[in-house]
């Protein structure tokens, strides 16, 4: 009985250690008041508002909206992004068109309309604002590593 309560803490020790040890280093990205504690939200950071477009922090990242969309509808009936961004529009309002794959359903086929899984822009695009991150982003493009002295200087957020 000795031994299986010793072989017991043998096993559950570390693990305990190891979580203290992971949980001091863990940025805490709730702020200073513990999980249990209901606190009001903080308020929402200004949007960028510049229209310019900024480099993309990985391959396949949706871009990121350059303006605001407050008020903006996208429900049922309307979806007001695609007033700007639909082929048909981009010639009049000088912004860039959707991506093919917004027109594709899960399988490739080419819809003729956008397709319902990617009706609601904002699950993949979002608006920018002028918040600090939370954890320090030490992403490094792969251009910049392996031809650092022909890399613009490009902005990023």
């Amino acid at each position: 009985m000795k031994h299986g309560a010793f072989a017991f803490l043998l096993s559950v020790v570390p693990c305990l250690t190891a979580g203290v040890l992971f949980a001091q280093d863990a940025p805490r990205l709730r702020g200073p008041e513990p999980f249990t504690k209901e606190v009001p939200a903080p308020p929402m950071q200004r949007q960028v508002t510049d229209d310019v477009r900024v480099m993309r922090n990985y391959p396949d990242q949706p871009p990121v909206i350059p303006h605001s969309i407050e008020g903006y509808a996208v429900d049922l009936n309307a979806n007001k992004c695609m007033s700007c961004h639909a082929r048909k529009f981009t010639e009049q309002s000088q912004a860039p068109m959707i991506s093919v794959t917004h027109y594709q359903d899960r399988a490739g086929n080419t819809l003729g309309g956008l397709a319902p899984r990617r009706y609601v822009c904002v699950s993949c695009h979002v608006p920018q604002t002028t918040a600090t991150p939370l954890v320090e982003n030490r992403f490094t493009d792969m251009d910049a590593l392996t031809e650092p002295e022909r890399q613009p200087e490009r902005r990023r957020r």
